[in-house]
């Protein structure tokens, strides 16, 4: 398979062609969730975005080594240096030890993934379960010249790196002159040498639930510095892809940047990518500002912004119809859209897989258009994952799965291009969109419930109760389900 894939790279703020460090084998790094809570729709479509890339980088051939890490400690409040760790905080609030917060959202996490069908990771290493690299990495740093100790709490010299000609700030576009020169009264900033300043590690004071010894005294790793040690540690000095979400460009992603370089002297990322924001009402979703949505509340339909409830992969192709980088606004109606689509996208899929080919006179033209369509749902996927373009192309080549259906028409393809069609549907619907049908049990009882009642319509008009057929016609319709009465019985649609 040809390899033409184009990818936005944050850092140089343009695409360019995909050209993997290690030939085939790419590896591939993704900020987690830090665990203290549930885990909202906005996170959640950070991680689909990435679960997109990753099975379209597997379905292009390459050999990936997915990472995701798990934030475990080290988050202090407000994303800063100094305040309580977010983990810690729960416990406390909840009465529970912080691991039984970690434990208890983590599964959370993994249950909510597992419902939206993404793919886990190669790997999911936790901070507690690296604290060792940390320290090592921060051994090298200071060893490099570019952080020093202060009361038992190690901080990056952003100054010092600067001044020797590197570019803090790069991805983030942040001006430097601000950073160094501007001040915060925060509690312990005096603590540092410039205001920019970030810690490596922290001394723990009694209070502190979660702490290890290290060379500097008894604390805990800066938040930043654990991604930089286990993207190492998993995926080497310089890692392919590195991902999360917009809001962590400044000050997470600028910070793995420092370190990565001041450690190993070498830029840590070759591709920096980011997906954009979920908004709930405009505004970001944010546990911080509680403008948030919770997946469980969009399966159940139990919230006052809702008309109903909607199934995890109406969800995710909803987020799918949009581009990873582009911002997304939440609301029902898209919700209600997107699930029209969906069911037709299935519906075109099981007609075709279920057609019995057989060949007549080819449609040369007709035949000619579905290759290029199916060229196109390529092109656009190789245009930086373009999911939006590619959905649309697929529904084209639903219009021709659904007249060639109702003229039986399908043999006027060739059975080369059939075959062609069938591989490229079932690829990019299951493998690459990830829309697979996990409810199959609830979907199988719901199909014999449709099927009872074409049965009971069935005998009704058999005994000329039109009146009742007619009315479970109708009501079927309502809720989305079209009967077609032909030659060989009725058939329905789910649309």
């Amino acid at each position: 398979m040809i390899k033409n894939l184009f990818l936005y790279n944050s850092l140089i703020g343009e695409k360019v062609k995909f050209e993997p460090i290690a030939s085939n084998n790419v590896g591939i790094y993704v900020c987690g969730p830090t665990v203290y809570s549930e885990v909202h729709l906005g996170n959640c479509r950070t991680f689909i975005s990435f679960d997109v890339i990753v099975r379209y980088l597997k379905f292009l051939g390459y050999n990936v080594r997915y990472v995701r890490n798990i934030t475990d400690a080290g988050h202090l409040e407000n994303d800063a240096d100094f305040g309580e760790d977010k983990i810690s905080k729960k416990a406390k609030i909840e009465q529970l030890e912080p691991m039984e917060i970690v434990q208890k959202y983590t599964l959370d996490f993994h249950n909510v993934m597992s419902l939206f069908n993404t793919l886990p990771p190669s790997i999911e290493p936790t901070a507690t379960g690296h604290i060792i690299e940390q320290i090592e990495m921060i051994k090298s740093i200071i060893k490099n010249g570019y952080a020093y100790e202060v009361n038992g709490s190690v901080y990056f010299d952003v100054k010092k790196y600067i001044n020797d000609g590197y570019q803090y700030g790069k991805l983030s576009g942040r001006d430097i002159d601000e950073l160094i020169s501007g001040s915060r009264d925060l509690q312990g900033q005096q603590e540092k040498k410039n205001p920019s300043d970030f810690a490596l590690w922290k001394n723990a004071s009694k209070q502190h639930i979660m702490k290890w010894p290290s060379p500097w005294g008894t604390g805990f790793p800066g938040w930043h510095l654990e991604c930089s040690a286990m993207g190492a540690k998993y995926l080497g000095d310089q890692i392919d892809i590195h991902g999360g979400g917009m809001d962590l460009k400044f000050p997470h992603h600028e910070c793995e940047i420092a370190q990565g370089v001041s450690a190993n002297n070498v830029d840590p990322v070759k591709y920096w990518m980011h997906a954009n924001m979920l908004t709930l009402n405009g505004k970001r979703m944010s546990k911080s500002t509680g403008n948030t949505l919770l997946p469980e509340e969009i399966f159940s339909g139990e919230n006052e912004i809702l008309k109903k409830a909607f199934s995890p992969l109406v969800v995710r192709f909803f987020m799918l119809q949009a581009h990873y980088r582009s911002v997304l606004d939440f609301s029902s109606a898209a919700l209600s859209a997107s699930e029209k689509g969906f069911n037709k996208l299935m519906e075109a899929k099981k007609v075709l897989s279920n057609v019995k080919f057989v060949q007549k006179n080819i449609n040369t033209e007709l035949d000619s258009q579905i290759v290029n369509l199916i060229e196109a749902c390529y092109k656009h996927m190789n245009d930086d994952f373009n999911t939006p373009q590619t959905i649309a192309t697929l529904f084209e080549l639903v219009s021709i799965v659904n007249t060639c259906n109702n003229a039986n028409s399908f043999g006027e393809i060739s059975k080369e291009t059939f075959i062609y069609l069938q591989k490229t549907m079932n690829g990019f619907i299951l493998d690459v969109l990830g829309l697979d049908n996990l409810d199959s049990q609830s979907n199988d009882k719901s199909a014999q419930l449709v099927e009872l009642m074409l049965s009971i319509r069935n005998e009704a008009k058999n005994n000329k109760n039109y009146a009742l057929s007619d009315q479970i016609r109708d009501q079927l319709n309502e809720i989305g389900i079209t009967i077609k009465d032909g030659k060989e019985g009725t058939t329905y649609s789910i649309t």
